[in-house]
């Protein structure tokens, strides 16, 4: 099931299950009015769906299934926002080997100094927690900050917990904590990560602006992408291929990533966990960035297309 945050008519943000055969979006909160009379609690935003379990994807289930044309709209035209405008926890991770032999070979390109993957990304999953308030969704622009010269995109696989725990185990059982999967492009203010990367502590401005983790389409239920470690991940600017993968090679996948960040800490529901970027899944790695007005296409298998344009500030 795909499931999205859309902007309603009178503004407010609402959540809805997405057709792409119809085209459409259908309004859970209003098709649950329609045909029973009274909101559900459920349908109040996309924490609440996830927070409801089961029992609440059933229920969108039913209305999916059922399709209230009084409570459908146009796909096409109306305003998607991050499926999740304001996750409980994000982190992001960095997974896929590739990207850092590729980084590094563009660090030696401009210093000289050759360098090598840290051993300890070998034995366990490294991440660090981002700003889960400067979401962003389709076809958002992404505004960039003042003190950057040097745009840059990521595209990365994001799973979403709709079951927390503590203690993981690193099994296939690890998979029914994550409740779905969306896109999510990590843009990144290259000049300012690397210098405050050389103090060896973040990033933090490199990531830290208003609008820049853009995540969607929408999500798409575990139950529906299957093994989230087969996926084939493309990223295009202005149409043309830059470069992508397949999540098949995340060095440790998505079980080991669970059981690694809940040791000892509880999770929780509505977490969302970035994959890192797949290998030439960004500018940085092809000696190539983006400038003011380019459109940003990701694309990953049995999700979908994640939009964004990049504007200079004004």
């Amino acid at each position: 099931m795909k499931l999205a945050t859309f902007v309603a008519a009178d503004r407010t943000a609402k959540i809805a299950a997405v057709d792409i055969k119809r085209g459409q979006l259908l309004d859970l909160d209003a098709a649950h009015i329609r045909l029973h009379g009274k909101p559900n609690a459920h349908f109040r935003d996309m924490l609440a769906l996830i927070d409801a379990g089961p029992e609440g994807l059933r229920a969108a289930q039913a209305l999916a299934a059922d399709w209230p044309a009084v409570a459908a709209l146009p796909l096409a035209g109306t305003k998607l926002l991050a499926p999740l405008t304001e996750p409980r926890q994000f982190r992001d991770c960095m997974a896929f080997e590739l990207h850092l032999l590729n980084a590094n070979k563009a660090a030696e390109g401009r210093t000289g100094v050759k360098r090598k993957i840290a051993e300890i990304w070998y034995k366990q999953p490294i991440y660090y927690k981002a700003n889960r308030f400067s979401t962003n969704g389709h076809d958002g622009e992404v505004i960039w900050p003042t003190y950057s010269k040097h745009m840059d995109y990521e595209l990365e696989l994001a799973a979403v917990l709709g079951r927390g725990g503590r203690d993981i185990k690193n099994d296939d059982a690890a998979l029914g904590h994550i409740f779905g999967y969306t896109i999510f492009n990590d843009f990144s203010a290259r000049d300012a990560q690397l210098a405050e990367m050389a103090a060896q502590l973040g990033p933090a401005k490199g990531k830290d602006f208003d609008g820049g983790n853009a995540f969607g389409p929408w999500i798409v239920t575990s139950d529906e992408i299957g093994d989230p470690h087969t996926l084939d991940m493309e990223a295009r600017v202005n149409g043309e291929r830059w470069g992508g993968g397949n999540s098949s090679t995340m060095h440790h996948k998505w079980p080991a990533i669970l059981a690694h960040i809940s040791n000892s800490e509880t999770l929780h529901a509505g977490e969302v966990l970035g994959s890192g970027t797949v290998g030439t899944g960004c500018g940085l790695e092809l000696g190539r960035q983006l400038k003011h007005g380019d459109v940003v296409e990701l694309e990953i298998e049995r999700i979908g297309i994640l939009r964004n344009r990049v504007l200079m500030p004004a």
